[in-house]
């Protein structure tokens, strides 16, 4: 039995309970928390794929079950926090139901991930880690700015968030992946701009600044495209 085989498969079925205990302190009543399992999750996710490769065990088996495990912490743990962002106030009720499309759509685009083999550099589609960590991280910025906060905690900008984020998910977007292919500035301006702005976000506002970061990804990501297209 070929034990270091079987380490990354153990460090993603962790990430699956990470996101699965973040869902049970989420519908307890404790969403910010929901944000704390997102993080534990991304980092088992990342050390994951990063030991498989150091180990040389990468397979099918350990790509299916990554999926599987990001649909759970990536997928139904955001799209809980957002119901339960939108359950006491939803008027009607079934608004609330929306938000669910989160995780369906994460499920869809996650499949498609592991098809599609133009996402080497580049992603297609907002990664899940991205757009659950955007979710999660809502409540944080709507305590920061209260203002802010009221139309954050609406059931129908909710809804509408949910629809518009489960498009992005599967959107024929390309989108910036931070992998360096070299460190020069010209190469990676907007993967430095992007760094910098996430450790700027971070050191002013904490969990709070992440949706400002996550959005401003997807609009560098367009940027880019663009000036490259030309």
């Amino acid at each position: 039995m070929n034990i270091k085989a079987h380490i990354p498969n153990s460090l993603t079925l962790l990430n699956l309970l990470s996101g699965a205990i973040g869902i049970i302190y989420v519908l307890d009543g404790q969403i910010y928390w929901g944000a704390y399992f997102v993080l534990i999750s991304a980092a088992l996710d990342f050390l994951d794929g990063f030991v498989a490769r150091i180990l040389k065990v990468q397979g099918e088996l350990g790509k299916q079950l990554d999926s599987l495990a990001d649909v759970i912490s990536f997928g139904l743990l955001p799209g809980i926090v957002l119901y339960a962002m939108s359950e006491s106030a939803a008027e009607p009720s079934w608004i609330t139901y929306i938000t669910l499309a989160v995780p369906a759509f994460s499920a869809y685009r996650l499949a498609k991930f592991n098809l599609d083999t133009r996402q080497t550099d580049r992603f297609i589609g907002l990664p899940t880690p991205a757009n659950a960590l955007l979710i999660t991280t809502l409540p944080f910025l709507a305590t920061e700015w209260v203002r802010l906060g009221t139309w954050l905690t609406s059931p129908l900008f909710l809804a509408i968030l949910a629809v518009v984020l489960s498009y992005l998910l599967i959107a024929e977007i390309p989108l910036i992946a931070l992998k360096f292919k070299n460190f020069s500035l010209r190469d990676n301006v907007y993967r430095y701009l992007l760094i910098a702005l996430g450790i700027g976000m971070a050191v002013f506002l904490g969990l709070a600044g992440i949706p400002f970061v996550i959005l401003a990804y997807i609009l560098l990501s367009i940027i880019e495209n663009r000036l490259e297209n030309k």
